[in-house]
């Protein structure tokens, strides 16, 4: 299994005035699957972006492969070696050809091969606000597979299967886990986090583990 480990060390966030994210430590082995489960508004969104550095930290240190963001060479290469899925996937202020996101991966043929297998290959060259939330929660995922494909090392999920049925929970988990890559992912499916290595849970900004 390849991956890149996470290490995370007394890690703040905020938003405004309010501490999203409190003295967060946690390490993450290369290759490993770590869910992340906590109620809405307990700071597990807020923490994943700032791995991906989309949320500026107050304080802490987070490491990806053992490389800090000091500079802004080292803040290109995380997002290169860290794939994103989001909660809320963005269809763009202009017509975004699905196909076009695929491509944004890094690896279109690997990201169109997981788009077939996800039951949305014919639907490549249809403008991304013309998806449904299902089959948009599907692209990304498709993406997200091209982006492994170019070379990332760590995938970051939130909430991925959230907009889907049961079938395709099974099946979006299937391709989830089956990367060779560290995965976190942020979801309230039982299912899915019952699958993962470990099991963290967020309350007030604060992380335990709980399996």
């Amino acid at each position: 299994m390849g991956g890149l480990d996470v290490r995370m060390r007394r890690v703040e966030c905020r938003h405004g005035r309010v501490e999203a994210v409190r003295g967060v430590d946690l390490d993450i082995a290369a290759g490993e699957r770590v869910a992340l489960t906590g109620t809405n508004g307990s700071g597990k969104t807020t923490l994943v972006r700032a791995v991906l550095g989309l949320h500026r930290r107050a304080g802490g240190d987070i490491l990806v492969g053992g490389r800090d963001t000091a500079t802004a060479a080292e803040w290109a290469w995380r997002r290169r070696a860290c794939a994103w899925i989001p909660q809320k996937p963005a269809t763009g202020r202009f017509p975004l050809p699905a196909r076009e996101l695929l491509a944004a991966g890094g690896a279109p043929e690997e990201a169109h091969r997981a788009a077939a297998r996800l039951g949305v290959g014919a639907l490549t060259r249809r403008p991304l606000h013309t998806l449904s939330g299902g089959q948009l929660q599907r692209m990304y995922l498709a993406r997200a597979v091209g982006c492994v494909a170019a070379g990332a090392g760590v995938l970051l999920a939130d909430e991925p299967t959230a907009a889907l049925d049961f079938a395709g929970q099974e099946e979006a988990a299937d391709v989830l886990l089956a990367l060779p890559v560290t995965v976190v992912v942020v979801t309230h499916d039982r299912a899915l986090a019952e699958r993962c290595d470990r099991v963290l849970e967020m309350a007030a900004g604060r992380l335990r583990e709980v399996r």
